[in-house]
């Protein structure tokens, strides 16, 4: 009988909790402003918001003079990664919008998520697995499925919702914009795509990088475009293009900041609001950028914007965090600020960052502040309806109806960043092998690299066998066995670049890297460079049966070489190969 007793009070206890009351507050309620009112939060729901709402005696109550109360922020472009969420949340980010992610990073969140109330994090909904061609844009990163001319649209669909995809994201995207050459989804391909998604009632979102992308991509029946292009001014006819389509558009204004060679979260190191929150690896990202595109003008992404705006078409807060320049979680006040900047009133930004994600992507219960949705709430110092950047100067943050004990990060100090040098590269080789050892021309030379590092179970090694490409004598043998248990599991053999560990050498007086390999199997080449932080940068290539010569632009790497730190090859994502390198050099 006590048990039972226990247990009745247990699921009661909610109805029992004492309620929160957020009184004489502005309310920005997603859309709308109230001067003056009262919020009340009774466990994970909001249960009355207004100007007349009665505060019950025994509630805990919060005073919001000179303070403003919105909706949590929803940023409509991310990649998560662990710890992201966690992130985000610290910066008044309730949910995120993923566009592409790796399976094992995913499903153990959205396993939890499911499960309950998570008050910790950030919400997640995603794309999952993108839908590209091989060697497209997105293959890069880790091996994925890809669709080829001829595959069934419907199979590939059906397998993307199969692994639990929120929505369908495909890539058009040619890296024309970036001075590169990429194979990319077909016209007729993207169309039959499109409308497979629809077929089971899912949007299809598209990734575009140019002016002729995104008219294709909407053309093909997208319901929206998941950045905006700098390539060109629009034409005149662009923004009732698009709403004549009913498509929405999320643009990414720090991503297309960063493409123009700006670190575009530099200011938020210095905001006093945001900085020490921020911790290193964040700061360090957020004063990265893209190698600069010559042909590439944010002022034509804020002309397209301006268009759109002029159109009626939705516009959505979106920073595609962590590419160079991001940050999860404090990006989002970038991004609003350069959509103010763009030509959108601060209240159409905030908008864009709550009310209208929630409609576009139909989350029905978040994105705006009335009774019955989630207690996901940012309190703000300041009026950020008339001033954009007072979203920055956080007073509290709520997820699920629980107020997120936020803290500073601790006092760092900042080590100064280590200077590229620059090595005498000779002719350019780096290592043949012919001398029956690893050491290379320049650098510290080769070692194994397995993600057993990080708690990972692959192993690998190496050695100089018989045998080399054109004829030569030797060659480097990399045996790989690469096993699941880590989130990026990896397996190879890597060459620091620099004369000590990690050491960024400058080696933009070439144009890449060439090298010959053999195995029968995909080659996972990944490049580590100070200037990207602690993520690699990675392509994919495939060594043929006999020696195959392949050549590597740094910017396959997105990066132009000026700090490169070290090169990894690895074989695939699972599984045991045996490959062969040799005649690696600089081009």
């Amino acid at each position: 009988m006590k048990r039972l007793l226990f247990a009745i009070l247990l699921l009661a206890a909610p109805l029992f909790a004492q309620q929160t009351a957020i009184t004489n507050v502005r309310l920005f309620d997603g859309t709308k402003v109230i001067p003056h009112a009262t919020v009340l939060i009774d466990g994970t729901r909001i249960a009355a918001a207004g100007a007349t709402v009665a505060v019950p005696k025994d509630a805990n109550v919060i005073d919001g003079n000179g303070k403003t109360l919105l909706p949590g922020l929803i940023d409509s472009h991310t990649h998560v990664f662990p710890g992201s969420l966690e992130r985000a949340l610290r910066f008044g980010v309730t949910t995120e919008l993923d566009m592409f992610t790796s399976l094992r990073t995913l499903d153990p969140l959205r396993a939890e998520q499911a499960k309950g109330s998570v008050t910790n994090r950030a919400d997640v909904y995603s794309a999952g697995t993108l839908v590209t061609v091989a060697g497209g844009h997105g293959s890069e990163y880790f091996p994925i499925p890809t669709f080829k001319t001829g595959d069934d649209p419907q199979a590939f669909v059906d397998a993307r919702i199969a692994e639990g995809s929120d929505y369908i994201k495909l890539i058009v995207e040619t890296g024309e914009a970036y001075g590169m050459k990429l194979p990319t989804l077909s016209k007729s391909d993207l169309t039959a795509l499109i409308a497979a998604a629809h077929k089971r009632g899912k949007m299809a979102v598209v990734h575009i990088s140019t002016l002729a992308g995104a008219r294709d991509a909407i053309d093909a029946g997208a319901d929206a475009l998941v950045h905006i292009f700098a390539d060109k001014v629009p034409d005149a006819g662009f923004g009732a293009f698009v709403a004549a389509h009913h498509a929405f558009v999320v643009p990414t204004l720090t991503v297309n900041e960063s493409t123009t060679g700006i670190g575009s979260g530099t200011s938020l190191n210095t905001d006093a609001h945001l900085a020490p929150y921020l911790n290193a690896d964040e700061m360090t990202n957020l004063k990265t950028s893209f190698p600069k595109a010559k042909d590439l003008s944010l002022d034509n992404a804020y002309a397209a914007v301006r268009q759109l705006k002029a159109a009626g078409v939705p516009i959505l807060a979106g920073t595609d965090a962590p590419n160079p320049g991001t940050a999860h979680g404090a990006s989002m006040h970038r991004e609003m600020e350069l959509l103010v900047r763009s030509g959108l009133t601060p209240l159409e930004a905030l908008t864009a960052a709550t009310s209208l994600p929630a409609k576009q992507f139909k989350l029905n219960d978040r994105g705006r502040v009335a009774a019955g949705l989630r207690a996901d709430l940012l309190l703000v110092d300041g009026d950020p309806t008339t001033d954009i950047l007072a979203t920055r100067n956080i007073a509290g943050v709520w997820k699920n109806g629980a107020m997120l004990d936020r803290k500073p990060e601790p006092k760092r100090v900042e080590a100064a960043p280590v200077a590229a040098v620059v090595p005498n590269v000779g002719d350019g080789m780096i290592n043949n092998f012919d001398s029956g050892d690893t050491k290379p021309a320049f650098g510290s030379g080769w070692d194994v690299s397995t993600d057993s590092i990080a708690g990972g179970k692959s192993t690998a090694s190496m050695d100089v066998v018989a045998g080399g490409a054109n004829g030569t004598p030797k060659s480097l043998h990399i045996h790989a066995d690469t096993q699941p248990g880590f989130m990026f599991p990896w397996a190879g053999a890597m060459l620091m670049l620099g004369a000590t560990p990690m050491q960024p050498v400058d080696l933009s007086s070439k144009s890449g890297l060439s090298f010959f390999a053999k195995g029968d199997t995909e080659i996972r080449v990944m490049l580590f460079a100070a200037s990207t932080g602690r993520i690699p940068r990675q392509t994919t290539v495939h060594a043929g049966a006999d020696w195959t010569a392949i050549t590597l632009p740094w910017i396959a790497f997105n990066t132009d070489g000026k700090d490169v730190q070290m090169l990894v090859f690895c074989g695939p994502d699972k599984g045991t190969v045996d490959f062969a390198i040799d005649e690696l050099r600089l081009k």
